[in-house]
């Protein structure tokens, strides 16, 4: 990470990899533009990006079997 001239963060755009201020000046933070924001979203969308699914229990099932 390093510091623009007026204390604003430069850090890496998560979309190109890019070069991006990370301050209130950058309405995409922590992207560097529209564009990378928009694929960043589309992914997401599109479910790209997923988080890993946990299988509940059953409510009627425990360690040991049914309950009854």
């Amino acid at each position: 990470m390093v510091m623009a001239k007026n204390l604003e963060k430069i850090v890496k755009c998560p979309g190109c990899q890019g070069p991006s201020v990370y301050a209130p000046s950058n309405v995409y933070r922590p992207f560097c533009s529209a564009r990378c924001k928009g694929v960043d979203l589309g992914a997401w969308a599109s479910e790209e990006f997923r988080l890993p699914a946990v299988d509940k229990p059953d409510d009627m099932q425990l360690e040991h079997g049914p309950i009854h």
